[in-house]
């Protein structure tokens, strides 16, 4: 399982879970305060005092020591309706592409999948993120409009 943490500008953090570990509050709060925010300060060093951090509704990303830990490290978090995988970038922008292009391939271990997801990362053109992330006031419009139903693209 990857967790990958980007911006319009690309990747920030790519977390690799491997050997049967899942995402708790803790490992995701502990990720949040330590790697992901050095990756954003060291990345993106004019962004660290005004973080817009968008997240779904999985419980780690919502559970209250979470909350807690932006809270503390004073990012905005933007709001995601329920079951909405249409306003996650990441759902409709980023996954779909990388299952792609790893479709049909077999590796031979974990550290062959994971070489393969960095470099596919890296080698997108340098407006994949910015047009993930600009489609997404649309999405918001057509969520309202629907009244948080579906957005059919």
């Amino acid at each position: 399982m990857a967790t990958i943490f980007w911006d319009s500008k690309g990747v920030l953090y790519v977390d690799f879970l491997t050997e049967r570990r899942t995402i708790n509050v803790e490992y995701y709060s502990t990720h949040l305060k330590c790697p992901v925010k050095a990756a954003i300060r060291n990345k993106r060093k004019r962004a660290q005092t005004s973080v817009s951090f968008l997240q779904d509704n999985a419980r780690p990303h919502v559970a209250a020591h979470t909350m807690d830990t932006i809270q503390k490290l004073k990012w905005n978090v933007l709001p995601h309706p329920p079951y909405s995988p249409d306003l996650a970038p990441s759902d409709y922008h980023l996954i779909g592409p990388l299952k792609d292009h790893l479709g049909g391939k077999r590796f031979r271990n974990n550290e062959e999948v994971i070489q393969d997801v960095q470099e596919w990362l890296h080698w997108q053109p340098k407006d994949f993120f910015l047009s993930g992330i600009r489609k997404l006031p649309d999405r918001w419009r057509r969520c309202i409009a629907n009244q948080g139903d579906y957005v059919e693209m």
